[in-house]
């Protein structure tokens, strides 16, 4: 999967297959839609949102992006990476804000933070060639991952920072799990001849977007300062060790392990699923010796 692939519909084919940290060496240091799948039972998830207005930083013009009711919300738990989980349906399709006059989408905590030279890059490299989006009711699993590209494909052009980049792939990868669950659990309709096609793809595809937040959160690491996206020195930390297992990446893992045990700011949920964490790894060593 190119992690920009799904942009030539939106007029920005060009961006597919670029590089994503290019230049972070430089970076300054430290259609209508059919009803929602969910709606195999009475849940509504039109119900839970409402168009928030903002003024676009990039075009000044106004529009409205759908939010999340937060009385809507019902948490139901967290992966070991801390992907949140959600009953009835998943928030984090809408966390993009996206103007539909211009193409500039960011999330929401970076959407307004934009610099005038930022702007400039984003009108010649987005909003020269974007297409507009027309208005939802609500968003599928699919339509956000394209918004998350969208995204992913301004923090390119703007020249954003690893940690940015990093996190929308953490990010994107949550999003197509999120998807692959709901097809798991029959709430998101697909053929049942591309059923098995379609989970073994979306799996693929979450690997290399965890691969490219593990890059980034490495070279955030280096240089950038704290908070990065919001998380403190061991939230990241914690971040690239569990990110670090699931990609098999041993060695890497063991030595955030070790940096991460004797700090004191850690969770007891994450000092517990790195004690999880190291015995997998003991278990590991003794069956390959």
């Amino acid at each position: 999967m190119g992690l920009l692939s799904g942009l030539g519909e939106l007029g920005l084919k060009g961006l597919d297959g670029v590089d994503l940290y290019e230049d972070d060496s430089k970076t300054v240091k430290k259609e209508e839609t059919p009803a929602p799948a969910a709606s195999i039972n009475t849940f509504d998830e039109r119900e839970c949102l409402f168009g928030k207005s903002h003024t676009c930083p990039v075009c000044y013009k106004e529009f409205k992006a759908l939010t999340v009711r937060q009385s809507k919300i019902r948490p139901a738990g967290m992966d070991r990476d801390l992907r949140p989980r959600f009953k009835n349906f998943d928030p984090m399709k809408y966390d993009v804000i996206l103007c539909p006059h211009c193409g500039y989408a960011a999330l929401g905590r970076f959407f307004h933070t934009i610099t005038p030279p930022q702007a400039k890059l984003v009108k010649e490299g987005i909003s020269r060639n974007f297409r507009p989006v027309e208005d939802k009711e609500f968003i599928t699993y699919e339509e956000a991952f394209l918004r998350y590209q969208l995204a992913l494909g301004n923090a390119v052009v703007k020249k954003g920072r690893a940690g940015e980049k990093a996190y929308l792939c953490l990010k994107m990868a949550w999003i197509l799990r999120g998807r692959r669950e709901a097809i798991e659990a029959g709430t998101e309709k697909v053929a049942p001849e591309e059923c098995a096609t379609i989970l073994e793809e979306l799996e693929q595809d979450e690997t290399e977007l965890l691969t490219n937040a593990l890059d980034g959160f490495l070279n955030a690491r280096q240089n950038e300062t704290f908070p990065i996206c919001g998380m403190d020195e061991s939230t990241l930390d914690y971040i690239i060790a569990v990110t670090a297992m699931t990609l098999k990446k041993y060695d890497l893992v063991n030595q955030m392990l070790n940096v991460l045990l004797v700090k004191s700011r850690l969770t007891p949920m994450m000092k517990d699923n790195c004690i999880d964490i190291k015995e997998e790894l003991r278990k590991i060593k003794n069956d390959a010796q």
